[in-house]
């Protein structure tokens, strides 16, 4: 079992704007993902650090990225609809990895 946080306060979480076009707001999705993985990575090297792993729920996915295995450590990004899944807090190392390998299929 895990430990979830939330993005460190450093990191601006960028919130859509209407006014803008779609792709500038995927943009700014994109440039997070980055700046969050930048930090996970300065903070801790590892397999699957900064890896993106992703629960159904609801119309959506809860999402987090993988701060560290061992112990287990998972950041909540809280994009899109910002869902969190209900059961992260059981997870374990091995979940994660299963979870990421099956994603690196499935995105192939």
């Amino acid at each position: 079992m895990g430990k979830i946080y939330n993005v460190p306060s450093s990191i601006k979480v960028p919130s859509w704007n209407f006014k803008n076009s779609r792709e500038d707001n995927e943009k700014a999705d994109e440039k997070f993902i980055k700046e969050l993985r930048d930090f996970v990575l300065s903070r801790k090297k590892g397999k699957d650090v900064g890896e993106i792993v992703q629960f159904q729920v609801a119309d959506g996915y809860a999402r987090y990225m993988v701060a560290s295995l061992r112990p287990l450590e998972l950041i909540h990004i809280p994009l899109d609809d910002a869902y969190e899944y209900a059961y992260v807090h059981r997870l374990t190392a091995k979940d994660i990895q299963e979870s990421i390998k099956r994603n690196k299929i499935f995105n192939r």
